[in-house]
């Protein structure tokens, strides 16, 4: 196995306000490739300039368990680019399309992909433009790029808008406000590009924010879900084209609401959470494949196509 993928880095930590999320989905994948054997180091990330260490770990592979800016956005990618090393998931193009959810949604209307109607505002001109805006509440305000619900506020009526305003402006010029669908969530994980099992997650708050996400017992999950065989092969379907359509590779979450038996495309993770609870882990689980498995199909996906990419030949 170690001559087989050579030295794998794991990438976790970053300066995003998704640091500690991170760093446990890095300790996950560190701790189920040392138990399968491989040649593994753990390498936290701390600041965007990370070319020296990364070089200096002498890595043969990166495994990119980095959420949130940096890790999702392309920087990453990019620079091990740079390096000519190998890593995991989407190329630095696709992450920077995932991560920004105006772009997205660009592209999901380009490709007929429901998605909730929404509104754009900028920091510098929002107060201006908020007049303008014709909204039904309740209504969901998110930054632009960012990830685990951070930032995000459901707001129920008017006079907690701007708050709600402020407190996205926090973490993005841009921001989103989207018309928020009752109904029932779903997340659809993408591996080798095929679709895994449809994971209902069922939050005991009002809402699934970040405290639903990650708060321990604040959400339960029933995989495979339990909707019309109709409506859950749409719901793959939905999820592998909206994997596609971004450029996606080898792997990903897509997180969707149901109105209805409709699904709606909330956003495509590049790099969802791995640790053996979370939502990519489960439903690959609910499909016959271990957490250790999952870690393992991934690095031997990106070894592959880097060898297709770039074949050994005899002058």
């Amino acid at each position: 196995m170690r001559s087989k993928f050579g030295r794998i880095g794991v990438l976790m930590g970053g300066p995003s306000s998704e640091r500690e999320v991170s760093l446990k989905s890095g300790e996950a994948v560190y701790q189920a490739l040392k138990g399968a054997g491989l040649d593994v180091i753990a390498l936290d990330i701390r600041n965007n300039n990370s070319l020296e260490e990364i070089k200096q770990a002498e890595i043969s592979c990166a495994f990119i368990a980095l959420h949130g800016k940096l890790g999702e956005d392309g920087t990453i990618q990019a620079q091990l680019e740079s390096l000519d090393i190998p890593y995991t998931g989407s190329r630095a193009t696709a992450s920077r399309l995932c991560l920004d959810k105006v772009a997205s949604k660009r592209i999901f209307k380009q490709h007929n992909i429901a998605a909730p109607e929404h509104n754009i505002l900028e920091r510098a001109s929002w107060k201006k433009h908020l007049k303008e805006l014709n909204l039904q509440f309740p209504v969901v305000v998110k930054p632009s790029s960012q990830g685990s619900s951070i930032g995000i506020t459901f707001v129920d009526k008017a006079p907690d808008l701007e708050g709600a305003l402020d407190e996205a402006f926090n973490y993005d010029d841009v921001v989103i406000v989207e018309r928020y669908i009752k109904g029932r969530e779903i997340t659809v994980g993408i591996l080798e590009d095929k679709a895994l099992p449809v994971v209902e997650i069922v939050p005991k708050m009002k809402f699934f924010d970040f405290q639903a996400k990650y708060t321990k017992g604040a959400s339960s999950y029933i995989v495979p879900a339990k909707l019309p065989q109709g409506c859950y092969k749409e719901a793959q379907k939905t999820a592998l084209l909206a994997h596609q359509a971004l450029g996606c590779r080898t792997f990903s979450r897509i997180d969707m609401i149901l109105e209805g038996e409709r699904p709606f495309v909330l956003e495509v993770n590049t790099i969802p959470g791995f640790t053996s609870s979370s939502l990519l882990p489960m439903a690959a689980l609910a499909g016959g494949i271990s957490f250790r498995e999952l870690c393992l199909k991934i690095i031997q996906s990106t070894i592959i196509e880097d060898r297709e990419r770039c074949p050994i030949t005899n002058d």
